[in-house]
C-alpha cells in the first residue's frame, strides 16, 4: 500500500509539474525563458529547504514519539504538511493565472474534437519520431544527470555512515549521527540551489547556456564524487554544495534549452516527452543498481561515486547540443 501511495505521488507531482514547465514557456516571452525556470529552480530549492527543516522544526514544537508502525511522528506531520501546500500550489496557479487562448481558437477545437485516448497516444508517437535535434541531444545528457541522481538520493547517507562516521549498522548511535549530519547536507544542497538559481540567468547571458551547464554539471559531479571519499564530514558537506549547482542547472537549462527549439504549438506534448527523458534513466538505475551494487563491492561509497563520474560524463555531453541559443542568433542577424 506504502508503495502504490508512493507511485501516485510520483505521478502527481510529474503530472502538476511538466504542464507547469509548458505553462512558463508559454507565458513567458523567449529572452525571459532562462529567467522563468530559473524562479521555478528558486521554488523548488525553497520548497525542499523547507521539506528538510520540517521534522526538526516539529521536534522543537514538542512533536515526539513513534507511530503504531514505529514512523516518527515528525514524520507523518511532515508528510501531511506536504500534502497540503502541494495541492494550495497547484490549485493557486490554476486559479490565479489565465491562459493565452489559441491564435486560431476554432480550428484548435475543431482539431481537438474528436481527441480520444487512441489519439493521443498516436501524438506522443509522432511527437517522439518528429523530435527535434536539440532534444534527442539533450537526451543523452539527461540519461547521465538522472541516473547519477538517485545514485546520491539512495547511497549518500549510508556512505556517509560507513565513510565518515565508521559504521554500518543502521541501529548504532553513530548512524543516526550520520543521518542527522546528511540531512545537514542535503539542507545546504538545497540552500546553494536557491542561490544559485539567482546566478544562472545572468550566466547564461554572459557566457552562453552550454558552457554555463557545462560548468553546473562539472562542479556538481566532482563535488558528488569527492564528498564520499573522504573521512572529514564538513567536506562531504562542501561537496553537497557544489551538487546544489549541478542541481540549480538540472532543473533549469535543459527546460531553458527546450523551451526555445520546440515549435510553440507542439510545447505541451514535448515538455511531457522531456519528462520522459527524466524517468526512464531513473529506471534503468532502479533495475540494474542490484547487479551493479553486487560489481561495486556492495559498497555504498562506490555507488555514490558511481553517480559523481556517470554527472562528469553528463557535463561533456553538453558539447553535442547544438542551436542551444537559436533565437538569440537570429536576433543579432
Amino acid at each position: 500500500m506504502a508503495a502504490g501511495l508512493l507511485w501516485i505521488l510520483d505521478a502527481s507531482v510529474n503530472i502538476a509539474q511538466e504542464p507547469f514547465r509548458a505553462f512558463v514557456a508559454d507565458k513567458l516571452p523567449e529572452n525571459q525563458h532562462t529567467q522563468g525556470f530559473a524562479m521555478q529552480t528558486f521554488f523548488c530549492g525553497l520548497g525542499q529547504t523547507a521539506a528538510n527543516l520540517a521534522p526538526a522544526l516539529f521536534v522543537g514544537l514538542g512533536v515526539v514519539g513513534l507511530m503504531a508502525s514505529g514512523i516518527p511522528l515528525m514524520v507523518q506531520y511532515s508528510f501531511m504538511v506536504g500534502s497540503i501546500v502541494f495541492l494550495l500550489a497547484v490549485l493557486w496557479t490554476v486559479f490565479s493565472t489565465d491562459e493565452y487562448p489559441p491564435a486560431d481558437k476554432e480550428a484548435f477545437e475543431a482539431e481537438h474534437k474528436n481527441s480520444t485516448i487512441g489519439t493521443t497516444f498516436a501524438e506522443i508517437g509522432k511527437a517522439l519520431f518528429n523530435m527535434p535535434q536539440t532534444m534527442k541531444q539533450l537526451a543523452v545528457v539527461q540519461f547521465f544527470s538522472w541516473f547519477a541522481l538517485p545514485c546520491m538520493w539512495q547511497y549518500f547517507t549510508i556512505a556517509l555512515a560507513r565513510q565518515a562516521f565508521g559504521t554500518s549498522d543502521a541501529q548504532s548511535p553513530a548512524f543516526e549521527e550520520a543521518t542527522v549530519w546528511g540531512n545537514n547536507c542535503m539542507a545546504v544542497y538545497n540552500v546553494v540551489t536557491v542561490i544559485v538559481s539567482f546566478a544562472l540567468p545572468p550566466l547564461a547571458a554572459a557566457i552562453g547556456r552550454k558552457k554555463t551547464y557545462f560548468i553546473c554539471l562539472l562542479l556538481g559531479g566532482l563535488g558528488l564524487t569527492f564528498s564520499v571519499l573522504t573521512p572529514d564530514k564538513y567536506i562531504a558537506m562542501f561537496g553537497m554544495g557544489l551538487m546544489g549547482i549541478a542541481w540549480a542547472a538540472i532543473l533549469t537549462m535543459p527546460y531553458t534549452i527546450l523551451a526555445n527549439t520546440i515549435p510553440p504549438n507542439r510545447m505541451g506534448v514535448y515538455m511531457g516527452v522531456a519528462n520522459m527523458l527524466v524517468v526512464i534513466p531513473q529506471m534503468v538505475m532502479m533495475f540494474s543498481i542490484s547487479s551493479a551494487y553486487k560489481i561495486l563491492g556492495n559498497n555504498p561509497v562506490n555507488v555514490v561515486v558511481l553517480g559523481g563520474i556517470m554527472l562528469i560524463i553528463s557535463a561533456f555531453t553538453v558539447f553535442l547540443l547544438q542551436n542551444t541559443e537559436v533565437h538569440e542568433q537570429q536576433k543579432a542577424i
